[in-house]
């Protein structure tokens, strides 16, 4: 299996409901840095798994959408905990939707998997992994 993973970074505020978080459950900033990884089983006709500008690009407007924001005002978010491993999926998905529509290339299509891994500091981190 071939992969290619490119970083970025987010800011959010946000809070938790439920003993389980502690004093996470008052707001609270994070700052994550998120690796998206996308993966095939063989390499494409210009030998890649995908274009690396394209994935940049499609992963910093993704988070675009995240960044400097408190994720308990967004109607996107209204009633769930965005937790980290949460926000992994919703990223990924992301990303699935925009190798579907075509926006990392015609040859991302050939994608067979994309793993985002939120890193909440240097000692945590969670991940969501889906196939496509």
């Amino acid at each position: 299996m071939f992969s290619v993973t490119v970083r970025d970074q987010i800011m959010v505020a946000h809070s938790f409901r439920g003993e389980v978080f502690g004093p996470a459950q008052r707001l609270h900033g994070a700052t994550f840095v998120v690796d998206a990884t996308f993966r095939r089983p063989d390499l494409d006709a210009d030998n890649i798994v995908v274009d690396i500008g394209r994935a940049t690009q499609e992963l910093k407007a993704i988070l675009a959408d995240l960044n400097y924001r408190n994720l308990d005002d967004e109607p996107a978010f209204a009633g769930v905990n965005t937790s980290t491993e949460y926000l992994a999926k919703v990223i990924a998905d992301r990303l699935a939707e925009r190798v579907s529509a075509g926006a990392l290339g015609a040859g991302a299509r050939g994608l067979t998997g994309i793993a985002v891994t939120l890193h909440e500091s240097h000692v945590a981190w969670a991940g969501y992994e889906l196939s496509l």
